[in-house]
């Protein structure tokens, strides 16, 4: 049985239809699971956390190559099925969590001895993608790697270097913390139901130290949300409004003094600009 009889199989055996409100959409390209599994670089000795696993189709290959898999899955109904189909492998759990409330932490310290290391597979529901990747760099868990399936338009700027056309507030985050890679492009076809944008797998390999040293790091992506709050607007402009300078003179003062372009708009900054800044405040 291939995978889009399979899942057709499964909803229709436990009444399921995809939840909207919870952006699920089913991945039925056999192809596209086989560049997660392979980006991903899974063997034996390591832990996957999968988010939103679904209906488990991506956990059945996931299952054949780590150590151990653990699920984390908010919807209900799936807890079921995911239930009844992995009952009998011995290196399978499920969570029924919110995976922004759950204290991940605690969650990869309970299992970190008997493994060499923890990485995090996903295909990620469009609406939240955003969040959730925060969460877990911003958590400095004890991850190797972060293997995501994700809208296009928000992978590209993600895995984008800070100052290029796809740069956003995220991209410095993730810049920051992870050296990043493209995997490769999913096509609307490959779920259901079928999604209005092409999807894109992209790997985020955590750095062992972040790429650049900054005084305050909260304070630096204080400083890099507060640019991008009003996009169109020049940098001095965004950190004026923001209240991250105390007026534009002190703005202009600052950025003439670091050799910054006082027109220069948000998204044309070097992460070390940034920097450079917070340790001036």
């Amino acid at each position: 049985m291939d995978i889009l009889e399979e899942t057709k199989f499964l909803m229709k055996k436990y009444g399921i239809r995809a939840d909207k409100k919870l952006g699920q959409n089913f991945l039925v390209d056999d192809n596209a699971i086989q560049k997660i599994i392979e980006g991903a670089n899974i063997d034996k000795e390591d832990l996957v956390i999968e988010i939103g696993p679904g209906l488990g189709t991506l956990t059945s290959k996931l299952l054949e190559k780590a150590k151990k898999v653990i699920c984390i899955e908010l919807d209900k109904r799936m807890i079921e099925i995911l239930q009844d189909r992995f009952s009998l492998y011995e290196n399978f759990e499920v969570i029924q969590e919110d995976i922004l409330q759950l204290n991940l932490k605690n969650l990869i310290e309970e299992n970190r001895k008997e493994v060499k290391a923890v990485k995090i597979v996903a295909n990620l529901p469009y609406y939240i993608t955003t969040p959730i990747i925060t969460k877990l760099l911003e958590e400095e868990l004890d991850l190797e790697s972060i293997t995501v399936m994700i809208q296009k338009e928000v992978a590209d700027r993600l895995i984008e270097i800070p100052g290029g056309k796809n740069t956003g507030a995220i991209t410095y985050c993730i810049y920051y913390y992870c050296d990043s890679e493209s995997i490769t492009e999913v096509s609307k076809e490959s779920f259901i139901p079928t999604p209005k944008v092409t999807s894109k797998v992209i790997k985020l390999k955590i750095r062992k130290t972040p790429i650049v040293k900054v005084e305050n790091k909260d304070k630096l992506f204080k400083v890099i949300k507060s640019a991008f709050t009003q996009r169109r607007k020049t940098l001095l402009n965004s950190l004026t409004n923001t209240n991250i300078f105390e007026d534009k003179k002190q703005g202009e003062n600052l950025l003439k003094k670091l050799g910054i372009d006082i027109n220069i708009r948000p998204e044309k900054m070097k992460l070390q600009d940034f920097v450079n800044i917070v340790n001036n405040l």
